[in-house]
């Protein structure tokens, strides 16, 4: 397949089929969208829409309405090749804000799962398994981020606990201490594996930590059957990735609402 080939099979896998992600979740097909509806820990929001110069604000007032009588933050996950062209333009005069775009990246899966990439000496990569694992992968969220992981650890700890097989999940430690994390997540039928929350703790960055979590997440996916994985690739993890073989089919960027944000 070339490049086009596979993001025609990525949109329509990964968007417009796509099945729920996580516990407690359903996916809705309604008037150009489809959208994730969820508990407050999952993700909720817009997966794909086809939508018209014509149709486009009256979609978005409906996901405001349904999403705000249900007391949900959520996102519209917006990429380049979207229509109409000005749907951002759209969702901001609705009250969304822009997250920072990012590249969507694909490879196949056997390719990066050859790639030799081990971790830095002194680091082990431990499976994640409990709840105790999940607290350490919090930690990396944390200081990796700068953002509050406490809603990761609630969607982690309860995936772990339902849904098992679609999550593998993976913490780098040195000296007794996480410097990194990442998950990898396997939802059925989908044949893509979504690489997700790679993170290194600042001390540790440049030294070939997150080369190894993407490589050894490949292979889980390999042994799992997925043929291809799909990241998106922050502008620091971007050229990591293409250097090992992934290539940008398009750019995504997230559009979130927060109710009590646009009523003050």
């Amino acid at each position: 397949m070339d490049d086009a080939e596979v993001l025609a099979l990525f949109d329509r896998r990964m968007r417009r089929e796509a099945p729920p992600d996580g516990p407690g979740c359903r996916v809705e097909r309604t008037g150009g969208v489809v959208r994730q509806t969820g508990p407050a820990e999952a993700w909720n929001g817009v997966l794909w829409s086809g939508l018209t110069a014509a149709t486009a604000d009256r979609a978005i007032r409906e996901q405001i309405r349904h999403y705000t009588a249900l007391g949900r933050e959520f996102e519209w996950k917006l990429y380049e090749h979207d229509r109409p062209d000005d749907l951002g333009d759209r969702l901001r005069a609705a009250g969304f804000a822009a997250g920072p775009r990012e590249a969507l990246v694909v490879a196949a899966t056997s390719r990066i799962a050859a790639v030799a990439a081990a971790p830095p000496a002194g680091v082990e990569l431990v499976p994640v398994t409990d709840a105790a694992g999940v607290g350490l992968m919090a930690e990396v969220h944390d200081r990796a981020f700068g953002t509050d992981g406490s809603r990761l650890r609630r969607r982690l700890l309860r995936q772990l606990a339902e849904r098992p097989g679609t999550l593998a999940a993976v913490v780098a430690v040195a000296d007794g201490r996480p410097v990194g994390s990442a998950r990898v997540e396997l939802v059925p039928g989908t044949g893509f594996a979504g690489l997700w929350g790679g993170g290194t703790v600042p001390e540790w960055r440049g030294r070939g930590v997150y080369r190894a979590l993407v490589a050894h997440r490949a292979r889980i996916a390999a042994e799992r059957g997925f043929p291809r994985l799909q990241v998106d690739a922050s502008g620091d993890s971007r050229p990591v990735l293409e250097r090992l073989g992934f290539a940008v089919l398009s750019t995504t960027t997230p559009y979130d609402y927060r109710p009590d944000a646009t009523t003050g």
